[in-house]
């Protein structure tokens, strides 16, 4: 039983991560045109269609487009277009982490940062069959398999310019060997002798990097959304657990309930041989208490459909015995019956959240 369980919620649970975050297909018939920078001049004729195989292993001088399509039915479709590759100098190529697998990527649903829902994932994305471009992204996050991996943009094939020598300052008190002191010299941040352009740059550069640092908090932050529906997927895994065992607990409380009223038919026709017999007798009480108490195999008895004799003391412990196994499971039922109650109520909290 607690296997089955077990089992029952490992298969909820990876049903509920695929659904979420993996494109099982792509069956847009939308069209799309390549008046797209990203893509050479097609004449103007639209994109056509590719394959999860075409895009893993794209012929030279081409780029592969996958759109997302949202319907007002709130279902989100998808299909992947492959046209001549124009200019991608306005992207940035990103890498697939080792160990990922390319083609695994491209039915992953992309976001901009962790702890996205699942219906908000990116609208576009490119692939040549090595990198993956992101429009206006220099990082992003594909949930591949249901774990979220990050695609950074590729290191630089050459070393980039070697820095200047670094200063031996023998004398600690030179301030001419101050590194920040240069620094602020050689930049020359704010101009106080009323170049304002060039002030008003370096104060726009400090509330970028204000706002980068926001987002990066939000970012962290973010990763409480991500636990909610994580925390929302596990829990409608276990209500459908639970609710299999629920339904498993309610099959034998109905056996064992079925079992006692097979048992009734016998101890009536048990009953009446015992009321016949003791009709003439002068204490009639005292014969049928002895006759249905009585654990002798001589007493009256009756044949079930298995043509066993039963006496009406054996009936009567046995279906004390059936009626304690189907309260038994009608508890076992109404428990596991609650805990997925409370369960899906929760989970439905968390992903509305």
């Amino acid at each position: 039983m607690k296997r089955s369980f077990l089992l029952a919620i490992c298969l909820s649970a990876a049903a509920a991560f695929a659904g979420a975050y993996d494109i099982s297909d792509f069956t847009a018939k939308d069209a799309v045109s390549s008046d797209n920078q990203i893509f050479a001049d097609n004449g103007g004729n639209p994109l056509s269609t590719a394959t999860v195989d075409q895009a893993t292993n794209v012929p030279s001088g081409n780029i592969v487009l996958r759109q997302k399509f949202s319907h007002e039915s709130g279902i989100n479709v998808y299909q992947l277009y492959m046209g001549p590759k124009g200019d991608v100098s306005s992207l940035t190529a990103l890498s697939v982490p080792g160990g990922t697998a390319y083609s695994d990527v491209i039915k992953s649903k992309f976001y901009e940062r962790r702890g996205m829902k699942p219906g908000d994932d990116l609208d576009k994305v490119y692939f040549d069959g090595k990198s993956v471009y992101v429009p206006g992204l220099t990082t992003a996050i594909a949930v591949v398999k249901g774990v979220p991996v990050e695609l950074k943009a590729e290191a630089p094939t050459e070393a980039a310019a070697s820095e200047a020598p670094k200063k031996v300052c023998e004398d600690e008190f030179d301030m001419s060997c101050d590194d920040d002191i240069d620094t602020y010299k050689n930049k020359s941040n704010v101009d106080v002798s009323g170049d304002l352009n060039r002030s008003n740059s370096y104060a726009d550069s400090r509330d970028y990097s204000a706002s980068a640092a926001a987002q990066d908090v939000k970012d962290r932050f973010g990763i409480a959304d991500e636990v909610r529906f994580w925390s929302a997927v596990a829990l409608s895994a276990i209500a459908a657990g639970s609710a299999v065992v629920g339904v498993l607990q309610q099959m034998k409380s109905s056996e064992a309930n079925d079992a006692n009223k097979r048992l009734e038919k016998v101890q009536e026709v048990v009953d009446k041989k015992i009321v016949n017999a003791c009709s003439d007798v002068s204490n009639k009480d005292a014969c049928i208490t002895f006759f249905k108490t009585t654990n002798d195999p001589r007493a009256f008895s009756a044949e079930n459909e298995k043509g066993e004799q039963w006496t009406y003391a054996k009936l009567q412990s046995r279906m004390k015995t059936n009626n304690d196994t189907r309260d038994s499971y009608a508890m076992g039922r109404n428990i596991w019956f609650g805990i997925t109650a409370v369960s899906l109520t929760t989970a439905i909290v968390l992903f509305a959240w």
